[in-house]
């Protein structure tokens, strides 16, 4: 008696752990999005995505050099277009953008 309703509880779970892997696997995380220059939180940091466009009166301190591909906080690889930033939460921001909270990425180490 146990052992067909055993059996038979292998059968079902045997059943559902494809169907869980695939679930899992599509659940993966959505795309990123772009960071607009409208949005609340790219306002309040100055958020340009082109650097000569920065408001240098208020933004004394920025360099026209400065950009988001040379920023310790973009994270995406030399030569993209754009790339998620983590002032930003992950959303895509220009290669060639700006923001207040720019931290120059530090010098390769060498070995």
């Amino acid at each position: 008696m146990n052992t067909r309703r055993n059996f038979l509880t292998k059968i079902v779970a045997s059943a559902c752990i494809p169907a869980l892997a695939l679930q899992r696997a599509s659940a993966q995380a959505p795309p990123a999005v772009k960071l607009e220059e409208s949005d609340p939180i790219a306002t309040a940091l100055g958020y340009k995505e082109i650097t000569t466009k920065v408001d240098a009166a208020k933004y004394p301190l920025h360099k026209p050099e400065q950009v988001c591909s040379g920023c310790a906080l973009y994270q995406s690889k030399p030569g993209d277009a754009s790339g998620p930033c983590s002032a930003f939460g992950g959303k895509l921001v220009t290669a060639g953008g700006w923001c207040s909270v720019f931290a120059k990425k530090p010098d390769p180490v060498k070995p």
